[in-house]
């Protein structure tokens, strides 16, 4: 038989209302606990963001105190419940849905209500004590909803990039690597999934540390546009219930509290509405996405077979790939991150229509915008980092299978052209189509060539690169 739980009662402008005794959030987090039952991840589930929230909070109490708006004993202990959210704790008493109706608000408060009431065990007194220190008049002060959440959610954004960008860059690494071990395994570049021209399976892994490379950058311009906040303007940007001094300084002190370089932005009435950087930023994850998938749409190809595929090469085997068929492996690691591509694709076209569906001064939907934003990156995280360390660092080569490829290929036709020309270049490919003989012995038997000059030609190191005719 279990106990009663034992309760605290608290009171908001719609009544009064149950509290367990021990929890640190209060009634209005409790409501909207109740409200919104959406998704089942709660505020818990981003641990950033939450102490993206506690790092607005202290900024704010750093800077009232400075203005005299908030007593020193008041400032201390604000300052030190947000130290401790900051550094991990109380985290589970987030318990807010991610998306929410209210432009934020049930997160804010439930932020105020865990600081206060956690600053009122640090003064002395018992949870829901607010006439010592408040949620609202203390936690709150000089603050509403529409400029502390969009400024929490910047600076979570400003922290998840940079551990995407290093999940990137691992990434990188190891193709990089790959890159360097398969410099001088000449095999056949395709075009339409038709033969080309030879290449080296360095040259196309080396292709992918490049693609990634550049989004690197592209990632780094698009975490600038989330330096600029609009802490200060309160409601609606004008700033109301702030001190004139209020912006200029809690700027500073969000500065002091992040360790990061953000800036109040010019125009605080366009900053509470505009949405535009969340946009971009999705936009860009939606690049890096596509281009990752692109990337392990090619090792699938590459990989396939091995016995009726291209079986160029190898890709490490994690698992049985079937329940039926045996021996049979698949590519599981490249399907999981094209699966991570697509939702992240599909989180940005929520996002599109979040930012559009704003009005007037606010844009209600920043819950929806902040819960795929952040979704998106920690999963093309942990999915980049998975490719690097489960996949591309165990790929081999089947180097004999290449060459055999090329040497078999039409497409070596291309590479003679300058040296048989364009119409016994074509009568070759035709005959080598026709017959399924290889182009070399086709060559040699025409005598268009001698066996020294076609193996001169043929040399790797000839065909992937530009070279002068001799």
């Amino acid at each position: 038989m279990t106990k009663t739980m034992k309760m605290r009662v608290e009171h908001d402008l719609i009544g009064e209302k149950q509290i367990p005794i021990n929890a640190y959030y209060g009634v209005q987090t409790a409501r909207a606990q109740e409200n919104f039952h959406i998704t089942g991840v709660t505020l818990a589930g981003f641990s950033t963001f939450i102490s993206a929230l506690a790092k607005v909070k202290k900024a704010a109490a750093l800077a009232n105190f400075e203005l005299e708006l908030l007593e020193e004993h008041k400032k201390n202990a604000i300052c030190t419940a947000c130290d401790e959210i900051i550094a991990g704790e109380l985290h589970g008493e987030f318990v807010v849905d991610m998306i929410q109706g209210g432009a934020g608000t049930s997160t804010n408060m439930n932020a105020n209500e865990v600081i206060a009431n956690r600053a009122l065990e640090i003064l002395g007194h018992e949870k829901g004590e607010y006439q010592f220190l408040h949620p609202n008049n203390d936690v709150n002060l000089s603050q509403s909803t529409n400029d502390a959440y969009p400024t929490a959610l910047r600076v979570t954004l400003y922290e998840k990039i940079y551990e995407l960008k290093d999940s990137m860059k691992i990434l990188s690494n190891s193709f990089m690597k790959k890159s360097l071990e398969f410099q001088s395994i000449i095999k056949m570049g395709r075009t339409q999934l038709q033969d080309a021209v030879p290449m080296t399976l360095g040259q196309e892994f080396h292709t992918y540390v490049t693609m990634i490379n550049e989004d690197i950058e592209r990632l780094s311009e698009a975490q600038q546009l989330v330096r600029e906040m609009n802490l200060g303007a309160t409601a609606i940007g004008t700033g109301i219930n702030s001190h004139p001094q209020y912006t200029v300084l809690v700027e500073k002190k969000l500065q002091e509290v992040t360790g990061r370089p953000f800036v109040t932005a010019k125009d605080l009435v366009e900053a509470t509405q505009d949405t535009g950087a969340y946009v971009q930023i999705s936009g860009v994850l939606k690049r890096v996405a596509t281009k990752v998938s692109k990337i392990c749409n090619d090792l699938r190809l590459l990989s396939s077979g091995p016995r009726t595929g291209f079986n160029e090469i190898n890709l490490p085997a994690m698992q049985p790939g079937s329940s039926i068929m045996p021996g049979k492996v698949n590519p599981v690691i490249p399907e999981v991150v094209n699966q991570v591509a697509f939702q992240v694709i599909g989180a940005d076209v929520t996002i599109t229509m979040a930012s559009e569906g704003g009005q007037l001064q606010l844009n209600v939907f920043e819950p929806v915008i902040a819960y795929n934003l952040f979704n998106s990156i920690n999963m093309m995280k942990n999915a980049f980092e998975t490719l690097a360390l489960k996949c591309v660092d165990g790929i081999t080569a089947n180097e004999n299978r290449c060459l055999e490829l090329v040497l078999n290929s039409i497409g070596l036709v291309t590479a003679l052209n300058p040296y048989i020309g364009y119409e016994n270049s074509t009568i070759v490919a035709k005959e080598a189509l026709q017959s399924g003989r290889s182009v070399y012995e086709l060559v040699l038997e025409k005598e268009l060539l001698s066996k020294d000059e076609l193996d001169e030609i043929i040399k790797p190191e000839n065909m992937i690169q530009p070279r002068l005719k001799k």
